[in-house]
């Protein structure tokens, strides 16, 4: 975990500095490399087109990573991977003998349909990298407020009219960021004024504290994946969308 963010800075220094990109890009040309010759299935040398075309996708990663978009290492390889499909494809396209619609071996599948299955599974494999990057991360910051995962499926509602209660003492929280502020500087959840502002009985509250505590953590610190999830999971279940 310290490592990555120690990229991340790493990274946010070389967006405005043509020096420390050169630095980082040469600390992670082995990196490179390797995805690189992951994609052409075979060492790649620096004489192959592949691994400048590897080198200038690691920079663009640089210039277009933002924190939100997980961990830095998994969205740089996915960018390279994406270059090097891309490259192939032109490539194929310049020669005559070989259509992107022409069958491969015995099977009905298209160089077309490999190529797109390709960069299906590159995205699938950041998505997940990234999901698991955020998943770890909230995980030390609940652990801060003395919450686990258990304790969040433990306490979580499970009627509908408890799923709303909790939703608008959420919402009310979130729309008031000063209740937050004081949430993430005493550790805890300032339940006598989500009562009085939210209407929401103090026993629901009370039993349901850790679930809150924790919904609240994810929209204080953008979690933006793990907030997708939820959304989706809230809509799933007919509650009320924060």
């Amino acid at each position: 975990m310290q490592k990555e963010h120690k990229i991340i800075m790493s990274v946010y220094e070389a967006k405005d500095d043509l020096q420390k990109a050169d630095e980082l890009i040469r600390d992670y040309i082995p990196f490179i490399r390797s995805e690189a010759s992951k994609c052409i299935s075979r060492f790649c040398t620096e004489q192959d087109d592949e691994f400048s075309i590897a080198m200038i996708a690691f920079h663009e990663a640089i210039l277009g990573y933002e924190h939100n978009r997980g961990a830095f290492l998994p969205y740089a390889a996915m960018l390279i991977r994406n270059r090097i499909i891309d490259f192939q494809r032109k490539e194929v396209r310049h020669q005559s003998n070989i259509s992107l619609n022409e069958e491969i071996g015995d099977s009905d599948q298209t160089l077309m349909d490999k190529i797109a299955d390709e960069r299906d599974y590159i995205q699938e494999s950041a998505n997940l990298e990234a999901t698991k990057q955020e998943i770890e991360e909230l995980s030390a910051v609940m652990a801060e407020f003395g919450v686990s995962f258990s304790d969040v499926a433990d306490n979580s509602p499970k009627q509908q009219r408890t799923i709303e209660a909790c939703t608008s003492a959420i919402r009310y929280a979130i729309e008031n960021k000063h209740l937050l502020n004081k949430m993430l500087k005493t550790k805890k959840l300032p339940l006598a004024k989500l009562v009085a502002g939210s209407k929401v009985e103090r026993k629901t509250l009370e039993r349901h504290r850790k679930y809150i505590l924790v919904m609240l953590l994810i929209h204080s610190n953008g979690y933006e994946i793990i907030r997708g999830h939820l959304r989706h999971a809230l809509n799933t279940k007919g509650g009320m969308s924060v």
